[in-house]
C-alpha cells in the first residue's frame, strides 16, 4: 500500500505552509511598528487557517485511505517512534491550531483574515489571552523539535537504511515493471 497522490499533495502543501507560517511568527520577536506588527499577525492568522482547513481534509483522507505499513525490519522502537511522533505532529498541529484561534479571538488589536473578517472579535481579556498563547508558543516548539526529528528520520531511512518509509510521501509517480 502507498499513499494516495492526494494524501502526499496534502503534506506537502501543508509542509510549505507550516515552514511559511513559522517564518511569519518569528518576525512577532522582534522590534517592529505596530501597523507591522498587525500585518504578521493577520498573515500569521490567514496562514493558520489555511494550514487548519488543509489539516481537517489531511485527517479525513488518512481515516479513508490509511497509511502504508512500516517495514518488517524496522525495530520495534523505531515503529513505536513513528507513530508517536506522526500523533505528536498532529496533536501539535490541532494543539496550535485551537491555541491560535483562541487567542485570536481575546487579542486586544484587530486580526483580519483573508483581508475581510476579524478574529478578534469576542471582549479582550488579557489574562486568558496570555494564557492560551503561553501554550501556543510552547506548542510551537514543541512542533519545531518534533519536524526536525521528523526530517531527520526521512534522510535517515532514504539515505541510510534505504527502504521505501520516505519514497511512500516523496514518489508522486508510478513506474510500470516491463518484465525485461
Amino acid at each position: 500500500m502507498d499513499y494516495v497522490k492526494s494524501q502526499k499533495i496534502i503534506h506537502w502543501l501543508m509542509a510549505i505552509a507550516i515552514m511559511l507560517d513559522l517564518n511569519i511568527a518569528q518576525k512577532f520577536g522582534g522590534e517592529m511598528e505596530l501597523w507591522d506588527r498587525l500585518e504578521s499577525r493577520a498573515d500569521h492568522a490567514t496562514m493558520g487557517l489555511i494550514v487548519t482547513f488543509l489539516f481537517i481534509l489531511r485527517l479525513i483522507l488518512r481515516y479513508r485511505y490509511g497509511a502504508p505499513s512500516l517495514p518488517s525490519s524496522m525495530p520495534k522502537w523505531q515503529v513505536y517512534a513513528a507513530h508517536g511522533g506522526h500523533y505528536g505532529l498532529y496533536f501539535l498541529m490541532g494543539t496550535l491550531m485551537l491555541t491560535g484561534i483562541i487567542s485570536a479571538n481575546f487579542a486586544s488589536d484587530p486580526i483580519i483574515v483573508f483581508g475581510s473578517y476579524d478574529l478578534a472579535f469576542a471582549n479582550h481579556n488579557a489574562d486568558l489571552f496570555l494564557s492560551v498563547r503561553s501554550i501556543h508558543e510552547f506548542c510551537t516548539n514543541a512542533i519545531i523539535a518534533l519536524i526536525v526529528i521528523h526530517i531527520a528520520a526521512a534522510i535517515y531511512h532514504h539515505f541510510i537504511v534505504k527502504d521505501n518509509t520516505t519514497l511512500n510521501m516523496t514518489k508522486f509517480w508510478t513506474t510500470k515493471y516491463s518484465g525485461k
